[in-house]
């Protein structure tokens, strides 16, 4: 099972976690990315590009399945303007075991953070200001090129 979703509405993680357990499985790794108020940001927004996004969340979800023989595989991001301790994005993934969920669930953070298509915009001190990729991001997500489902 693949559930992919970007949405505007806060991420109700018991309910979201409750459907992955469902699953039968015997491990449910999960990641939740929450705003930070580093720096002193008041604000974070969102944009993406409807469909764009929500095919390349599901692609993603569809390697991690095959890679690892994942049961479940669940992505949530919000979009839209949110504030400091608001939680952005949840994954989680469900496997027979727990190297796989928490492998899984790791690989689809790091790809997604450089490869789904999201603006972000964050605001400090009455100014906003679009937020550059960064370069850690590209490392984390390279580690997973090669194809045995283990970081290089």
């Amino acid at each position: 099972m693949i559930r992919v979703s970007v949405d505007p509405a806060p991420i109700d993680i018991g309910t979201e976690l409750a459907g992955i357990e469902e699953t039968g499985a015997g491990a449910v790794a999960s990641f939740i990315g929450i705003v930070r108020a580093d720096d002193g940001v008041t604000g974070l927004e969102l944009e993406h590009y409807p469909g764009m996004t929500e095919g390349v969340l599901c692609d993603l979800a569809e390697q991690a399945m095959t890679r690892w023989s994942l049961l479940s595989a669940v992505i949530v991001h919000r979009i839209g303007p949110m504030e400091p301790g608001d939680r952005v994005v949840l994954v989680a993934t469900a496997a027979t075991h727990r190297r796989e969920a928490l492998d899984a669930c790791a690989f689809l953070i790091d790809r997604l953070k450089t490869e789904a298509p999201f603006w972000k915009r964050e605001t400090r001190g009455g100014t906003a200001n679009w937020v550059e990729a960064r370069a850690g991001d590209d490392q984390a997500a390279a580690r997973w090129s090669g194809s045995d489902g283990k970081p290089d």
